[in-house]
């Protein structure tokens, strides 16, 4: 593809054009650029946070725009199992196991919910983007429980702006370190890429305004001083709990990555040191879902139970 940018792009990064122009991600686009793959007025510009200039010409190769299309597509897969727990023919409800990635992406390309999800609904395949097909939220691969994905259009732009608008309801359970001094409170700090660690998320003033909101449920004292939350969402930012709970000193039990960091916290105790049993994944289960159904507006809400590995974590605390 090749064409004089529109006005409206004047002024905008080279790789936000190329995720509009091209209709790929931002990563997808950053990856593009990084390649080799785009030109400018004939100039091949590897500088994604370049500026375009009113009447600059932008080019992306065809040939590597198709073949990332083509590898980053998930394909059905029969073999992933899902636990469905509700259908019908605009969306379906899925309870998602920790371990399982949503879909393809940072090289692991099979055995995905997506492809759980178009295996067993076909259609999803032309809904939403081509590298994840019906996916309009995600968890994180090693978070259990609740995501709804949308098997048509008219459902996927509905749950984007129920999401947009911050009436969907997104509730989670969570296990951390320590013992909250409040019963209930809001965590209020920005979300943003870490500088120090690039793959990783952290509290930053440049980053996007989050807020969770949590309601101590139990505090445990022995074998460990662990708490057991109740957690709820306004905003939905990548690792947001995570990050917020480790921002207070507070993370995840199994938290590799963002309990590693916190002052006092030694290795061991990241992953359950202390504890009768060890955590593999952060102790975090997304228990409550709730939306308004794209057609028809009813109210929808759904509800899921700590999986097994949470519950033994918890008997034994008790």
């Amino acid at each position: 593809m090749s064409e004089p940018i529109p006005q409206a792009l004047a002024g905008e990064r080279l790789d936000r054009a190329v995720s509009l122009l091209a209709q790929t991600s931002r990563s997808a686009a950053a990856a593009l650029v990084a390649a080799g793959a785009v030109r400018v007025n004939g100039t091949v510009r590897t500088d994604r946070a370049a500026r375009l200039a009113p009447g600059d010409e932008l080019g992306v190769a065809a040939a590597a725009l198709a073949s990332q299309r083509t590898a980053g597509e998930p394909r059905p897969e029969p073999a992933v199992e899902l636990a469905v727990v509700h259908e019908d023919p605009h969306l379906v409800v899925v309870d998602k196991p920790a371990g399982l990635v949503v879909h393809p992406g940072a090289g692991r390309t099979e055995g995905t919910l997506c492809g759980g999800l178009l295996a067993r609904y076909p259609e999803m395949a032309a809904v939403g983007e081509r590298t994840r097909p019906g996916i309009v939220h995600r968890l994180d691969v090693g978070t259990s429980g609740l995501l709804v994905a949308a098997r048509s259009a008219a459902a996927f732009e509905s749950l984007l702006a129920q999401l947009a608008d911050r009436t969907v309801r997104r509730g989670y359970e969570a296990l951390c370190w320590g013992s909250l001094e409040d019963d209930r409170g809001l965590i209020d700090a920005p979300v943003g890429r870490s500088r120090r660690r690039p793959v990783q998320m952290a509290v930053s003033e440049r980053g996007r305004p989050a807020r969770t909101f949590y309601e101590v449920r139990r505090r445990y004292r022995s074998p460990a001083a662990v708490s057991h939350l109740a957690c709820r969402l306004e905003t939905g930012r990548t690792h947001q709990i995570r990050v917020h709970l480790a921002a207070i000193g507070h993370p995840l039990l199994g938290d590799e990555a963002y309990g590693a960091h916190v002052p006092g916290r030694s290795p061991g105790r990241r992953s359950g040191e202390g504890l009768p049993l060890r955590l593999s994944r952060p102790a975090l289960h997304a228990a409550l879902l709730g939306f308004s159904h794209p057609v028809g507006g009813r109210e929808m809400l759904f509800e899921s139970t700590l999986p097994a590995d949470l519950t033994a974590v918890l008997a034994a605390l008790s």
